[in-house]
């Protein structure tokens, strides 16, 4: 962790809603009149999508399974390198995983490739991580320990798979049956590599739909905000305003001492009201070091 060159970092994996989280995060920064350094998890794979392909079916074939979760497909010791320098000088290297043709055109590559590692911007004033593994930790790497405020983002599992299903046959062209053995293949590396990091985080914001998801396999759209509530536990951390928050917040309330539940639709007002003290702490405190 660093006074000087603070890392935030947001955890998590899709369908708890990380459009809002994003739109939250930046306006908490424009107000706050920060300079952010902004990270891409999907950087720090190991693969183009092309060799990812190859590599799925050489483990297929070894009897091996290999996903977006795990370390094979990831460099974690890459990404604990980021933090760790950025900490220490606020320096650093990254680069930008191409998703789409729309990403990738300006850049005259094909979707499912890098751009070039780049040294991030220089003079910001603190690291912003959004991807799947900001708290991540095994043997020969741990990249929790670098980060000063790590806040995880997580629906219940099958919300999850409702929200990978819909994107990944409607936006991606997979078949059903591609991306059900693709979340089957992905479970082992889940349940290692991306569960254990919500038992290190600062705070959680775990989703949850108010509309039957029993069968995520057969859904036709995925829960909206307004069809959910938003379970935010807070771990360790002292001095919490909860009584500030259950006046501002219309329909919060409290289910244990540490934990407030919102509608889901208030989701974005609470992470501000929330989390826009705690990085204006951190910012109080680099500034007097």
């Amino acid at each position: 962790m660093s006074a000087k060159h603070p890392i935030i970092a947001i955890t998590g994996s899709s369908g708890a809603g990380t459009s809002t989280t994003g739109q939250a995060v930046r306006h908490i920064f424009r107000n706050l009149n920060l300079n952010a350094c902004f990270i891409e998890g999907d950087a720090f794979h190991r693969y183009s999508r092309p060799e990812m392909d190859l590599a799925i079916r050489r483990a297929q074939e070894q009897g091996r399974h290999i996903s977006y979760f795990g370390p094979e497909a990831n460099d974690f010791e890459r990404l604990e390198t980021l933090f760790s320098g950025y900490s220490d000088s606020g320096e650093g290297e990254t680069r930008r995983y191409l998703h789409s043709f729309d990403d990738a055109v300006p850049y005259n590559q094909m979707p499912g490739t890098f751009t070039p590692w780049e040294p991030v911007p220089a003079g910001s004033d603190l690291l912003f991580y959004e991807g799947l593994h900001g708290g991540v930790k095994g043997q020969g790497y741990d990249v929790a320990r670098h980060v000063d405020l790590l806040i995880g983002m997580v629906p219940i599992v099958n919300l999850e798979w409702i929200q990978k299903l819909l994107r990944d046959t409607s936006e991606r062209g997979h078949s059903r049956e591609a991306v059900t053995t693709s979340i089957v293949r992905s479970m082992d590396d889940y349940i290692h590599h991306i569960v254990p990091q919500f038992s290190r985080t600062h705070i959680n914001f775990q989703r949850v739909p108010t509309v039957d998801t029993s069968n995520p396999f057969s859904a036709k759209d995925i829960p909206s905000l307004d069809e959910s509530f938003v379970v935010i536990r807070f771990r360790g951390m002292r001095h919490v305003d909860f009584p500030y928050y259950l006046q501002m917040i219309d329909g919060a309330f409290m289910s244990r001492i540490d934990t407030m539940v919102v509608p889901g639709g208030k989701m974005g007002l609470a992470m501000e009201l929330i989390l826009t003290p705690l990085i204006d702490e951190l910012m109080d405190r680099r500034g007097r070091d």
